[in-house]
């Protein structure tokens, strides 16, 4: 079945052995609410949590010759775990092999969110693929068990839930939600869905059967005898840890031999209603034509099996031979290990126009929606993938800002707290410039515009924002050569007046604006604002000088900082800046290095992941980019937080510090922007 299925799968979990162990594997992994990780070493040590680290129960059971063991989750039904002899982790798939007995059985978790495809990167379905063969040349009997739970479905888990079979094209599905589907209701950061089904599907070709039970008794009875209750539990609605109910399917591979057999179930999540935009809601971008629903994406997931698998592949190996060739091997597993977890930190929807929008929820901090400088340190992964999805993030923000709501002369930071945009709640809100990010995030704003039209090859899509941007430009004239006590981006660490990189930003935005207005043919001012920036970064060296390096802030001697704004000098084409400030800067870098990376600057020994490959962009040779890079992979591996990949970490003792699960890792791709020399 499937047979060349079965030899990619064999020979890209020999090749793709990676070196690095990821402090949490991505399994199912969609948007902020559908995102489940394996949280260990090994797939068998704990149940799959949601990001936030809540526990999101499924288990996974085979069965050779009659002997049951364990491969995933910690189910005392099972009291034997099969040994987990490789783990491989590409951009989109995730592979498992264990040893159980006679038998090796492969686990792969395909989410073919391929982010060239708007339509497949929204959909929120993942294969799983089981692989058996025989270890010793003899035929054995094997089944394979796979359940999840209604946890999956739920904020809490002492939530009211039920659950129904349904019937999809080529499928049996079951499904589970809350009894009250409280639609787009709840909104904050450490949250989960509690509206709209969760679905687990099994292909109707498949030999096997499907049962929703309680967790016990499912699993109990199919260890003990490889069967699953004749009957669906009828005692519903109930709470999810009432005898905790779950979709259970069992597999029948029948005698297996030295070749590989394969069987697959899909997980997916129908949420129905996705985002609140200004009080109105709006579907999944993938839920967008009239007459599609949960079940017909399952039966076009079912229909593109085998398509996709192949494409995942073909695209995994090609974006890491993409990564490796622009920063090398240790460079590539970071972007491996980013892929994911960017894509999963956002929800792609069908906005008002049918234009697509793209939200980034900006997990573990305070669960703000489609924050500007979050996407902003995550545009590298959409300038360097896809620019329909750097546009679709940008567009939300322009649009509020150009309207009557938003009276500020400089960019917002936010517009609500996912799922709700409704308008800014960050600091002072629509009411107030108090703890705001003026000088901040306009400058992202303005760079990110100049990206997206060189990607574009024209400045169409500033069009109908030039009144906005234009004030925004103004704003920077006015504020961003010595900024004013203000938050950036790095808020955690505080108000900071005189920021050397902030002020590094707000010249960079003006010429970025300067060559957004010449790329539109407005020659007169694009000329204008050209002086202005050129005018403001002739002054910046002597005011930021500190003698082998640059200053944290201007009126601070003796303080350094990573000047990773200055990447987009070379990036955009700018050229304001000579290249001995790069020079100088990487140069004092090296010697400030912990055996754990280069801390944010001379304040504390943290860092941030993304901000560190910008730096590392600054620099002019391999080496040098490799020297200030790959210790980020070093805290990786070595990282005691079992945790997804924590952007803001202690250089000295590979702790992180707060987040995690945050799209900001998409910064690691600025590398793949580099011009060539």
């Amino acid at each position: 079945m499937h047979r060349t299925i079965v030899a990619a799968f064999l020979a890209a979990t020999a090749a793709q052995a990676a070196p690095i162990r990821p402090p949490a594997v991505p399994l199912v992994t969609h948007d902020p609410y559908f995102s489940v990780w394996s949280m260990g070493n090994n797939l068998a040590e704990s149940w799959p949590k949601h990001w936030t680290g809540t526990a999101f129960g499924a288990c996974g059971l085979v069965r050779v010759d009659g002997v049951t063991y364990r491969f995933m989750g910690t189910a005392p039904e099972a009291p034997t775990a099969a040994k987990q002899t490789a783990l491989s982790v590409s951009a989109t798939q995730t592979r498992y092999t264990f040893a159980a007995g006679p038998v090796n059985l492969g686990v792969r978790f395909t989410s073919p969110v391929l982010a060239d495809d708007l339509d497949l990167a929204s959909r929120p379905a993942t294969y799983v693929t089981f692989t058996a063969r025989s270890r010793d040349s003899k035929s054995h009997d094997v089944q394979v068990y796979l359940d999840a739970s209604a946890e999956w479905a739920v904020n809490d888990a002492d939530q009211t839930v039920e659950w129904k079979r349904l019937d999809a094209d080529g499928l049996n599905v079951m499904s589970v939600g809350t009894a009250d589907q409280p639609v787009l209701r709840r909104a904050g950061d450490g949250t989960r869905i509690d509206w709209g089904h969760f679905l687990l599907a099994v292909p109707k070709s498949a030999a096997g059967a499907t049962a929703i039970a309680s967790d016990a008794v499912a699993r109990h009875g199919w260890a003990t005898s490889g069967r699953l209750p004749e009957t669906d539990d009828a005692r519903q609605p109930r709470a999810a840890n009432d005898a905790w109910p779950v979709l259970a399917a069992s597999l029948d591979f029948g005698s297996v031999d030295r070749f590989a057999h394969t069987r697959h179930v899909i997980l997916a999540y129908d949420d129905v209603s996705s985002i609140e935009y200004f009080n109105k809601p709006l579907p999944a971008w993938w839920r967008r034509a009239p007459g599609t629903t949960g079940l017909t994406m399952l039966g076009d997931a079912e229909r593109q099996y085998a398509d996709l698998l192949r494409k995942c592949d073909n695209f995994d190996t090609d974006l890491t031979a993409r990564a490796r060739k622009a920063g090398g091997d240790d460079y590539a597993e970071l972007c491996t290990l980013a892929y994911r977890q960017c894509l999963a930190a956002h929800k792609i929807v069908a906005g008002p126009d049918g234009k697509p929008l793209m939200f980034p929820k900006e997990n573990s901090s305070n669960g703000c929606i489609a924050t500007v400088d979050v996407f902003y340190p995550s545009a590298p992964f959409f300038l360097a993938l896809n620019n329909e999805m750097m546009k679709a993030q940008l567009r939300p923000i322009l649009d509020y800002a150009s309207s009557a709501r938003w009276k500020f002369p400089f960019a917002p930071h936010d517009i609500g707290t996912y799922p709700k945009a409704n308008g800014q709640v960050y600091g002072g809100g629509e009411r107030t410039e108090e703890n705001q990010m003026p000088v901040e995030e306009s400058g992202n704003m303005l760079i990110l515009m100049l990206a997206v039209a060189r990607k574009d090859g024209s400045a169409s899509f500033a069009e109908p924002y030039w009144p906005t941007l234009r004030k925004w430009a103004g704003y920077l004239r006015e504020k961003g050569m010595d900024p004013e006590n203000q938050l950036c981006t790095d808020d955690f660490a505080g108000h900071l007046a005189h920021n050397t990189n902030l002020s590094l930003k707000a010249i960079l935005a003006i010429g970025a604006y300067s060559r957004l207005r010449e790329m539109a043919g407005a020659k007169a001012e694009a000329d204008e604002y050209l002086k202005v920036a050129r005018d403001m970064a002739a002054k910046w060296p002597a005011m930021a000088d500190d003698g082998d390096h640059y200053r944290l802030a201007f009126d601070q001697p003796n303080t350094w900082s990573q000047k990773y704004n200055l990447v987009w000098d070379r990036i955009l084409g700018l050229d304001l800046f000579p290249a001995s400030v790069a020079r100088k800067e990487v140069a004092f870098y090296k010697k400030h290095l912990n055996d754990y990376g280069l801390p944010l600057d001379s304040r504390r020994d943290y860092t941030k992941a993304d901000w560190q490959i910008w730096t590392a962009c600054l620099a002019e040779s391999p080496e040098d980019f490799r020297a200030l890079s790959s210790p980020i992979l070093d805290f990786l591996n070595d990282t005691p937080d079992r945790v997804p990949f924590s952007d803001w970490y202690d250089t000295k003792t590979s702790k992180h510090v707060g987040f995690i699960a945050r799209s900001v890792v998409g910064g690691v791709y600025m590398k793949l922007l580099m011009p060539a020399k």
